[in-house]
């Protein structure tokens, strides 16, 4: 969820986001495909036509944060090897053979490479070749394990090796990891493993204590969340240096790492105070400001009246630091206070990270209506919870490590408060459900529980009605409603009464939860109600376990439907005045006029 900044804070301006991708072809075919690219992606992707393919590659490896070559995998590489740093900051580089069957990660797999292979195939048909060790056994991988909220990693040197013995399946410890949203690891990596020194640590001490005793720190894979924010305060012509010395003597002062800061946070009188900004840039991080009003009213341990009255508020460094590290997360800390130079001040707060959220529709069941969003979700998410019949659509999909917690039908208010509950201790969670989740689904219940301690995202599905709609033609081209007709938790009257409306504006109405053993009366009652606002020979269609394996559909008339084939698995669509049949398809003109 983004989290909008209060009014009158501020942040200052960064480089605009986005990756932009050089395409290098060699051949007319190539070219061709490479103009495809960029009218399929006309924002991201820049063609190279130097006249040489060397050159252009050269110079989209220099330019562009990823690379895709309609080349031979051996050229880009001949051609490219030299100018190979550092993996983590060189271009991710996909290379597409000529008849555009195969695209192959070549450079950069956790860095953007294997995404972009599979992303080329949505526009180009190509397969994406993908040869890295963690993805092909399905394992989150080390070198991507957090970036989303930040983290980066201390000590890449030892990724390998680490990543080596999470892969074997040796233990491997994990420490300082609770309380993130973080992706999950196969059951060997654990709190409690107990191996021969194999150890991830998640710290923003630099040098944590848990390792500093045992003597692990030299073997454990560091990574630094963002999780620091220094506050400063200062007077007006302060020097960057002055700022940037005390900033690192705070940070000192507690074995705090520099690389765990999230930004600088002031009061806004000083978000112009180039010294503040200055010693900010030096050291890579954005500087947030805030109202002195909306600082005032934050309380803090050391307060200064002297303060207050120059700038509207008794404190600024610590402040600062506490609001915006709680904005950050769910709740902050003031973990090094006030310490003063002669013309600043600086204070550290430490935050605690909000859990994730995300509810996610599958579809009405065919895994090829399932969205790429939502698999991404799925294989994201350290707990996925869910009716038992819609988590077997997927367990496939997620990721080894994978906390699964399951309920039958009638449990949905517990599957939403269990979801959310699992989000409020910080893990990263997904809620399933089928169609869309915000449908007459889990997105209302969850919501309902949720609060600001988490942050919620809702992955939309395809719902059953627009499945449906697609298998009988297109009886939503114009206005329809949505009914549910089961009364268990609104009162048949009500129902009655949205039916009638419904009839009375000619909607197209499609019916969810038509009809169940128990409830075999409501759907010819509402039938009988729209059949007094529109013609006999007014389409109907239903279409049961639409995209299922044993989908059938039904198209008929008002006055020829039979609800005896009915049941909680069928969607029933019934048409406008205007809906009609045309070459055995439900349509619904929208009365386009064509001139």
């Amino acid at each position: 969820m983004t989290q909008e900044r209060p009014a009158g804070e501020t942040a200052t301006p960064e480089r605009a986001s986005g990756t932009t991708i050089g395409v290098v072809a060699a051949t007319a075919s190539g070219r061709t495909a490479a103009a495809t690219l960029q009218a399929a992606w006309p924002d991201e992707v820049r063609v190279f036509t130097e006249e040489k393919a060397a050159d252009g590659l050269r110079e989209a490896w220099r330019t562009c944060d990823a690379v895709v070559g309609f080349l031979a995998v051996g050229a880009t590489v001949r051609v490219l090897a030299p100018l190979l740093g550092d993996k983590a900051t060189d271009p991710a580089v996909v290379c597409v053979d000529e008849s555009m069957a195969f695209a192959v990660a070549v450079l950069g797999g956790h860095h953007g490479a294997n995404l972009l292979a599979h992303r080329l195939t949505g526009v180009l048909g190509c397969r994406p070749v993908v040869t890295t060790a963690s993805d092909r056994s399905d394992v989150t991988p080390l070198d991507s394990y957090g970036t989303d909220l930040g983290f980066t990693v201390h000590n890449p040197d030892l990724l390998a090796h680490v990543g080596a013995a999470v892969l074997s399946g040796e233990p491997v410890r994990l420490d300082g990891a609770a309380g993130w949203p973080l992706p999950p690891l196969p059951p060997n990596v654990a709190p409690d493993a107990d191996g021969d020194g194999h150890r991830i640590l998640v710290s923003d001490e630099a040098e944590p204590a848990c390792v500093r005793h045992d003597g692990w720190f030299g073997n454990a894979l560091v990574y630094r969340p963002k999780s620091l924010v220094v506050g400063v305060g200062s007077a007006r012509g302060v020097s960057a240096a002055e700022v940037g010395a005390l900033i690192d003597q705070a940070l000192a002062s507690a074995a705090l790492a520099p690389e765990s800061v999230r930004c600088v946070a002031t009061v806004d009188l000083k978000a112009d105070e180039e010294g503040i900004l200055r010693a900010a840039a030096d050291r890579g991080w954005e500087v947030v400001s805030h109202p002195a009003g909306v600082l005032a009213a934050v309380e803090v341990p050391n307060p200064s009246d002297v303060v207050r009255a120059e700038v509207g508020t008794p404190s600024v460094a610590e402040a600062a630091a506490l609001r915006s590290a709680a904005s950050y997360g769910r709740a902050a800390e003031l973990v090094v206070e006030k310490r003063k130079s002669a013309n600043a001040t600086a204070a550290v707060a430490r935050l605690t990270p909000r859990g994730r959220l995300s509810i996610v529709g599958l579809g009405p069941g065919a895994r090829d209506l399932l969205t790429p969003k939502a698999v991404a979700s799925l294989r994201r998410a350290s707990v996925v919870v869910g009716l038992d019949q819609y988590l077997d659509q997927v367990r496939d999909l997620l990721r080894p490590g994978t906390r699964v917690i399951g309920s039958g039908l009638g449990q949905e208010e517990e599957r939403a408060r269990t979801a959310v509950e699992e989000a409020s201790a910080g893990h990263a969670v997904a809620l399933v459900g089928s169609g869309d989740a915000g449908i007459y689904a889990m997105a209302g219940p969850a919501l309902e529980f949720a609060g600001g301690d988490i942050d919620v995202e809702g992955v939309p599905g395809i719902t059953a009605a627009v499945a449906a709609s697609n298998l009988l033609g297109a009886p939503l081209g114009h206005d329809h409603a949505y009914i549910s007709l089961s009364d268990l938790h609104t009162p048949w009257e009500v129902i009655e009464r949205r039916v009638g409306a419904a009839a009375a504006g000619d909607f197209t109405v499609c019916f969810y939860n038509p009809r169940s053993r128990a409830r075999d009366w409501q759907l010819p009652k509402a039938l009988s109600i729209l059949a007094a606002h529109r013609p006999p020979d007014t389409p109907v269609g239903y279409v049961r376990n639409a995209t299922r394996p044993d989908e059938s559909v039904t198209l008929t008339t008002l006055a020829e439907f039979d609800p005896a084939p009915i049941d909680m698995f069928t969607v029933v669509v019934v048409g406008s005045s205007r809906s009609r049949t045309v070459a055995g398809r439900f349509v619904t003109p929208r009365g386009y006029r064509w001139a």
